[in-house]
């Protein structure tokens, strides 16, 4: 197939094929129930998770954001299933099994760094694997105390939790979670489905099944962020096949006024999307987020997650949640569950400079009012708000 002619788009059209990609054009754009969490990630190819529980978990909110019925036990059913496994490849999260094999070459890269590990450290990892291949799954918690100096920080690991997750990260071993979002380690051939293809596709088609998954997410891409999906697989060709894949017609370029370039974009992908201008309340480490440089070309919209920024230099909040509206991001709202007595607080919600209309802050007031179910609350409190005519308006809906 030759290359294909370069596509021009106003910024307007690229954000509504980056917001689709997304799966966010519509409320339940994958449907309902817990096949559309499936399809959601299917669709995205890997969907971010995160410790940080100040509202409810990243992972979780990015299937309530686009699964309206969503229920967090269908991310545990799925992957006891074995239709989604966890691994860490760009950074950690849920992964279709149907492309387990495209983590082995990162689960190689990491093998590699520890060929030279001590003769201790090697010995106490074949002691680890020995005896989970005894025992079955255990937990970082099932190994005695082997540190033999005090901890000085949070990833000042012990020896024992450092050869769990060398063995995890190397894929001799896999991760699956309690209730209480604990890790659980397990062998592969436990958890991986016996017909699942086990064959290392070639740094070719490595690189090649990056591009087209980073592109399939995110709608209209850089090449850095392609890049960043690989980086952990060393000297990995996707800068070197993506211009191949041009010239053969597999990728389309993408002129967007106003940036530059290069961009690019699957052939097949959608550009003709009507957005239904439905609000969300998106997780930090939602896929239309995790790249700012993305926010502020596509959306004018200058965003950080502040819990990784010192108490002093915060603007707007510890954990701040962008809020869009349609194809703009319209507010940011900083906010914690006090789980206990069951009221979601928001300490900051901060409007951006945009004008609502009566429509648009009934639907923000209605998916606030799911958002505060969805963490398991049953009130809300507002301690600061820079617009208080919209922030009036957006209570008497309640």
């Amino acid at each position: 197939m030759p290359a294909l002619q370069p596509v021009q788009l106003t910024q307007s059209e690229a954000r509504k094929i980056i917001i689709h990609a997304a799966g966010l054009a519509r409320k339940a754009q994958f449907g309902m129930g817990a096949e559309a969490v499936y399809q959601l990630i299917d669709h995205l190819g890997f969907v971010q998770l995160d410790t940080n529980y100040t509202v409810e978990r990243a992972h979780h909110q990015v299937m309530w954001s686009r699964v309206p019925d969503y229920e967090l036990v269908w991310l545990d059913e799925l992957r006891e299933d074995g239709r989604i496994y966890e691994y860490f490849t760009s950074d950690a999260g849920f992964i279709p099994m149907q492309d387990f094999r495209f983590s082995l070459p990162v689960k190689a890269a990491f093998g590699k760094r520890w060929d030279n590990q001590t003769k201790a450290e090697s010995q106490l990892a074949k002691q680890v694997l020995d005896r989970i291949e005894r025992e079955g799954p255990l937990m970082v918690g099932d190994f005695e105390n082997d540190r033999t100096e005090a901890s000085s920080g949070w990833w000042d690991w012990r020896p024992a939790k450092i050869a769990l997750e060398r063995l995890y990260l190397g894929g001799h071993l896999m991760i699956c979670r309690t209730p209480k979002f604990h890790k659980v380690y397990d062998l592969p051939l436990n958890l991986v489905p016996h017909e699942t293809d086990l064959t290392e596709p070639s740094p070719q088609e490595y690189a090649r099944f990056v591009i087209r998954r980073t592109l399939g997410a995110l709608g209209i891409g850089y090449v850095k962020e392609m890049a960043w999906r690989a980086r952990y697989v060393k000297d990995n060709l996707v800068k070197k096949e993506l211009p191949k894949m041009v010239e053969e017609g597999l990728i389309q370029t993408v002129i967007v006024e106003g940036l530059k370039g290069p961009l690019y974009m699957l052939p097949d992908q959608p550009t003709d999307i009507e957005l239904a201008g439905d609000a969300f309340i998106l997780s930090p480490f939602d896929i239309l987020n995790v790249f700012r440089h993305r926010l502020r070309d596509f959306f004018d919209f200058d965003y950080q997650v502040e819990c990784f920024v010192p108490a002093p230099k915060r603007k707007y909040g510890y954990f701040s949640l962008p809020v869009l509206i349609g194809d703009t991001f319209v507010a940011r709202m900083d906010s914690k569950a006090d789980r206990k007595n069951k009221v979601l607080i928001i300490h900051n919600l901060h409007f951006e400079d945009v004008t609502l209309s009566e429509d648009m802050i009934g639907k923000l007031a209605n998916t606030l009012k799911e958002f505060i179910h969805f963490n398991q609350c049953r009130d809300v409190t507002f301690a600061k708000c820079n617009r208080p005519d919209y922030l009036n308006a957006v209570k008497r809906e309640f």
